[in-house]
Parts: structure tokens; C-alpha cells; sequence
């Protein structure tokens, strides 16, 4: 096994950012994924079908693997492919391997907090999701966790950045949502969720103690209503119609991040606004 080698099973855009950044520190990074095409050019590309045994069969050991897929479509089908049926398989190759991995990271969601009322939520809180996709989500942190492999589960919030402009482009069309009742959003910057990932990759590797799981979300949650006025008037648009926000009160909830902060991590865009302004100037 080669020294400092990672592989990112599900290379898109949080796995790509990572593995940049990993390069830069003298990392060998291996991306695997659906389309071996995207993965960036400096990474050492394989293309992968989790769901294939041969496909997973082949792929090389590595110290570190980080497992960040998403599902090609909102269908529980997909979501079985995705998470549950491609973690296990993945996890069932490299524990029966003579070099395992020595750290895993899987790549999850708040999907798994079934809370809608404002609650602050961390890492000891209650998970009873009540869709499936957060159920599966359940089920794949549980893979990892009960694995003789050692792993930690991240739960990522709203992921925004570069060509995740949806909130952006509403606003600018003109829409808002309603003041009361009003409905918490937790979100995280790309390059922070990247960044998370990596720190946990190298706290492991200093010998420090390193979590079964982890909450990533900055520092700020705010109100949907907040942030998207926020928008408006960089953006010097006046709001005239409003979008229906009742999807939304479903994740109404306020992410704690502060086991990340305890140990260490400080985030590049610890709130909307330096995130947000980030991404207009760069849409300039």
C-alpha cells in the first residue's frame, strides 16, 4: 500500500475538492466514480460501479477511504443502490483485505434528523427519520459504525458553492418566502465540507482521538426568510413573489457544529453571508 494514499469512492464535487486539497499536501489521491472522465485530471481515475462486485473487487488499497456517492435521482430505489447496498459492498471488500484501510469516512446527511421545530440538534440527538431517505442514511451510518473498520460518519447540511446557485437565482427571480412561521436552514460552504473531511483525515493521522460521528454545518443557523432577503438586496433585487416554504418547515431545525469546533476546525465561511458573497463575486 502505497504511503498516504486515499481513495474517494463517489469523486464529484465535495470528493474532487477534497482530493485537491490533500494533493497539495503530498497525498496520492485515487478518484472513483461512475464516470471516470470527471475526475479531475491530476487524480488517478478508475472508473467504478459500487453495485458491481467485480468493479469493486479491483480497486486498489489505499490508508484512507473516503465514501461521499450521491444518489442519481430522489427515489428509494436509488438510495438503496447509492448509501446501503454501495457502502456495504464497499466495506464488505476492504474488511476481508490483509491492508485495510486505516480511517473511512462516510459522507452523510442531516436527512437522518426527523426534528421540524427549530430544535438544536448535534451529534447525541435523537435520529428517527421518517423518510426514506433519511432512514436509509440510518442504515449506512450504522454499516460504518458497526465495522471493524475505523470510521466516522460526517452529516453534512445544506451543501452551496460554485454551481449550487438555486437559492441565488430565486432570489434574483424575484422570490421570497414568508417571514413567520419561521423555518430554521443550516447550511455549509463546499470547500468547507471538503474541508471538514480533511481535517478529520489529518487529526486521525496526528494520533488524535477522531468520532464515531460528526455534525458539519457553520456557525450560523438562519432563518430561510433571512437569507434569502439577505440575497435580495445584495443581489438589488425588490422581492414580489413569495415561494411555498411548507417543503421546507420538514428540516426546520437548528445544526450544532460545536464537537467540530471543540477539536479544532475553523470554518472558511462560518456563515451565509461570507459564503454567499464568495459565490456572487465570483458569478461576476
Amino acid at each position: 500500500m502505497a504511503s498516504r494514499t486515499i481513495l474517494i469512492v463517489g469523486c464529484g464535487d465535495i470528493g474532487s475538492a477534497l482530493g485537491l486539497q490533500l494533493q497539495a499536501q503530498g497525498y496520492r489521491v485515487i478518484g472513483a466514480r461512475r464516470d471516470s472522465r470527471s475526475v479531475p485530471a491530476s487524480f488517478e481515475a478508475i472508473q467504478l460501479d459500487v453495485g458491481d462486485n467485480a468493479s469493486v473487487s479491483a480497486l486498489p488499497d489505499a490508508d484512507v477511504l473516503v465514501y461521499a456517492i450521491s444518489a442519481d435521482k430522489f427515489e428509494e430505489s436509488a438510495y438503496q443502490s447509492a448509501y446501503s447496498q454501495g457502502l456495504d459492498n464497499i466495506l464488505s471488500e476492504f474488511e476481508q483485505r490483509p491492508q485495510p484501510p486505516r480511517q473511512v469516512l462516510f459522507v452523510s446527511s442531516t436527512s437522518v434528523y426527523a426534528q421540524s421545530s427549530g430544535e438544536v440538534v448535534d451529534e447525541s440527538s435523537p435520529t428517527t427519520p421518517y423518510r426514506f431517505s433519511g432512514q436509509i442514511m440510518c442504515q449506512a451510518e450504522q454499516r460504518l459504525i458497526n465495522s471493524p473498520l475505523p470510521g466516522s460518519v460526517v452529516r453534512l447540511s445544506g451543501i452551496y458553492g460554485p454551481g449550487r446557485e438555486r437559492l441565488i437565482n430565486q432570489a434574483r427571480d424575484g422570490y421570497t418566502v414568508p417571514q413567520n412561521p419561521a423555518v430554521f436552514t443550516n447550511r455549509i460552504h463546499r470547500d468547507d465540507a471538503a474541508g471538514v473531511l480533511a481535517f478529520l483525515i489529518e487529526r486521525y493521522q496526528q494520533g488524535d482521538a477522531v468520532d464515531d460521528i460528526y455534525l458539519a454545518s457553520d456557525d450560523e443557523p438562519a432563518t430561510l426568510y433571512e437569507v434569502m432577503t439577505w440575497l435580495a438586496q445584495r443581489l438589488d433585487v425588490t422581492p414580489s413573489q413569495q415561494l411555498d416554504a411548507s417543503a421546507r418547515r420538514r428540516s426546520n431545525k437548528r445544526c450544532s457544529n460545536a464537537r467540530l469546533k471543540a477539536q479544532g476546525y475553523r470554518f472558511r465561511y462560518p456563515s451565509f453571508r461570507e459564503g454567499y458573497a464568495d459565490v456572487l463575486e465570483n458569478l461576476k
